[in-house]
């Protein structure tokens, strides 16, 4: 949902993007100290992948070298009045910045810039998550980031109506019309973060069960448009939505994962991350991401032909970093494989040596997944030998539902099973256990 600040209205939804479709746009890289040439201009194309993603169209691609960002307009007066030039030539409506704009330097460069949009790389991240969220808990997440996005940019959406001069006829009670926007804007905040709350502990409720049933939890982590969606799909057999976009899944999709042995596990899509994503969004969508915060094992997927495919992984490993959540269990999953030669696949075995690799799109060592992703939960599982009364069927229907049985015979005493119990409910079987192998 986006938003518009008119006089006299205060806040309105907008069911529209901030940025409509077929705008022309110019893109701006800074290419900031040691930055490479190469590092710049990768980061730029990313950037023009965002913005045609939002359905801009990029006319004019701008790069500045700078050893640190000038104080008042990021790249300085100068190189936005050539910005401002070069939009003006090309008839651009809107300038995309491939760095985190402070609010004053956001109004100071609409004012070197007049009758241009000026949008920064939270800005652009923003409209299309506002583009492709679905779900209720994905709407309501978007709309908390936009309005804690928003909410420091105010006064500038109001500047050229502030009627506050001081002196005869303005003091009083009242108030202007930005003080109330902001009042408004603070009390959704409020209660759209009641609301994630809300939807986060129903949310937990549901995972408590799936880990209460001995369900195992597998979620796919990875760089955005890395193919995660595509792998899901492959693995499940399920028909979640798949475009060569940049974050074209937003909310977290779970599906059941069959395998020959391990009867209950679910796999989780999430969210795709990206360099240099806005801490407000990783916040913003932290309810989302418990998804990954929960799960036993993470599947970090990569797309292996991409030119910047280590600098994606580390990507991924700041932001699990940022969740704590960096010393999980994981598979590294390289998909795309078949975009590269045998020699690159040989480089990547001797590099990544636990790692796995497959071909979503083309159903390709898929099974390899699947048996990575076995090994990795047996680690979980111990063995015991138990000793089951006759009069304790759930729990043996429990043992067969969660764990994996070796052998079983039946005794007077009652049923003397052998079998690979999850780790964590090892200890209510403690008083039926007979011994250990």
């Amino acid at each position: 949902m986006a938003y518009l600040i008119g006089e006299g209205t205060g806040i309105k939804e907008i069911a529209a993007s901030n940025i409509r479709k077929a705008e022309r746009a110019v893109i701006v890289g800074i290419q900031l100290g040691a930055e490479s040439d190469w590092e710049a201009e990768q980061s730029l194309n990313e950037l023009e992948q965002l913005a045609s993603t939002a359905g801009a169209e990029v006319i004019a691609r701008v790069r500045q070298h700078m050893e640190k960002p000038h104080v008042r307009t990021y790249i300085g007066p100068g190189k936005a009045e050539e910005i401002w030039q070069i939009a003006r030539a090309d008839g651009a409506q809107l300038v995309i910045f491939d760095v985190d704009l402070s609010p004053s330097q956001q109004r100071n460069l609409e004012d070197i810039t007049p009758k241009l949009k000026i949008i920064d790389r939270t800005g652009i991240i923003l409209d299309i998550f506002a583009q492709h969220a679905h779900s209720a808990e994905g709407k309501l997440q978007v709309e908390l980031a936009q309005l804690n996005y928003l909410l420091p940019r105010l006064r500038g959406m109001w500047q050229h109506l502030e009627r506050l001069g001081g002196g005869i006829g303005t003091r009083g009670p009242g108030e202007t019309q930005l003080e109330s926007d902001k009042r408004m804007m603070r009390k959704h905040i409020q209660r759209l973060t009641k609301e994630i709350e809300e939807l986060k502990k129903n949310r937990s409720v549901r995972r408590k069960r799936r880990q209460k049933q001995g369900v195992f939890n597998v979620a796919l982590v990875g760089y955005t448009n890395a193919g995660k969606s595509t792998l899901l799909n492959a693995l499940t057999g399920s028909d979640v939505l798949v475009e060569d976009k940049l974050f074209a899944t937003l909310d977290s999709t779970t599906r059941r994962l069959n395998t020959d042995h391990i009867k209950e596990i679910v796999i989780s899509d999430t969210v795709g991350f990206i360099k240099k994503l806005p801490h407000q969004l990783i916040a913003a969508f932290r309810s989302t991401l418990d998804e990954v915060r929960m799960a036993d094992l993470l599947l970090h997927v990569v797309d292996a032909s991409h030119p910047q495919m280590e600098e994606q992984i580390k990507a991924v490993e700041d932001v699990l970093k940022a969740l704590e959540i960096d010393n999980k269990p994981q598979i590294l999953v390289f998909n795309k494989i078949d975009l590269i030669g045998d020699i690159d696949r040989a480089r990547l075995r001797k590099v990544y040596a636990d790692s796995v690799q497959v071909s979503a799109a083309q159903g390709m060592w898929l099974d390899s997944v699947r048996a990575a992703i076995e090994k990795a939960i047996r680690k979980k599982f111990v063995r015991l030998r138990l000793i089951v009364p006759y009069s304790r069927g759930a729990m043996l229907r429990r043992i067969y539902s969660s764990g994996i049985v070796i052998s079983e015979s039946h005794t007077p005493e009652g049923t003397d099973i052998i079998a690979d119990i999850p780790e964590a409910d090892a200890e209510e079987y403690m008083a039926f256990t007979v011994t250990s192998s």
